[in-house]
């Protein structure tokens, strides 16, 4: 992959209705910082994939990573992960999932109670990255 300038500011978008709609990138790197939006557990039809917690937050989880590989991250380079839950129920069900994605890498995390705009959303999950630090060769 071609190294962009420093300051170059590169975007990444799903196709999902609410990015059009609302105006925002899925992810965008600048420099070596890519920063994901609050990402639901969405399918290809835009529709949530399951009223099943679990299921969404591995779709989320799913999309986050695939979103940083296509501005040249990796789940390793996160480090910090914000999660947002609609019912606190669901948080221990949602952290151990988050875990299995990240209990090695281990980024700064904050789990907050929301409403979402779409009532069948249960959870979102937003990530900072920095690409190429010094934990890189892990």
């Amino acid at each position: 992959m071609p190294k962009a300038a420093p300051d170059a500011v590169r975007r990444h978008g799903t196709g999902s209705t609410y990015e059009f709609r609302f105006g925002y990138s899925r992810a965008v790197r600048h420099g070596d910082v890519i920063r994901i939006a609050g990402t639901a557990g969405l399918g290809e039809d835009g529709n949530v994939v399951s009223d099943d917690v679990a299921e969404q937050t591995r779709r989320a989880l799913q999309i986050v990573e695939e979103s940083l590989a296509a501005l040249g991250g990796k789940l390793r380079d996160v480090v910090m992960t914000r999660i947002y839950v609609s019912d606190t129920s669901d948080i221990e069900r949602v952290a151990v999932i988050h875990g299995e994605a990240f209990r090695d890498i281990r980024p700064a995390t904050s789990i907050v109670k929301v409403g979402f705009i779409d009532p069948r959303i249960l959870v979102e999950i937003e990530a900072e990255a920095v690409c190429g630090g010094t934990d890189a060769g892990r």
